[in-house]
């Protein structure tokens, strides 16, 4: 899709990490992003969902339609040993 241009569902940041922290920090922290934060307005002739699909993903637009896996969660059909493109 071109609406996505840039987009990454994941970001990450480097939190700051005290010396006197009693436990060991993770350097890194990962967060998830929606699409609808990257599309400005609703393109017309969006396109949709049939109703009974809409209600399974949670969203009427396709583009808007985002699964969640955390950022140590490999996607539903996709094999430990095969690597993600």
């Amino acid at each position: 899709m071109t609406h996505f241009k840039g987009f990454t569902p994941f970001k990450s940041y480097t939190p700051y990490v005290s010396p006197f922290d009693p436990c060991p920090p993770k350097t890194i922290k990962t967060y998830s992003t929606p699409p609808n934060l990257y599309i400005g307005f609703q393109p017309p002739n969006t396109p949709q969902f049939s109703p009974i699909e809409a209600l399974k993903k949670g969203t009427l637009f396709k583009i808007f339609y985002d699964p969640y896996y955390g950022p140590y969660e490999q996607p539903k059909g996709v094999r430990e040993n095969e690597e993600t493109t």
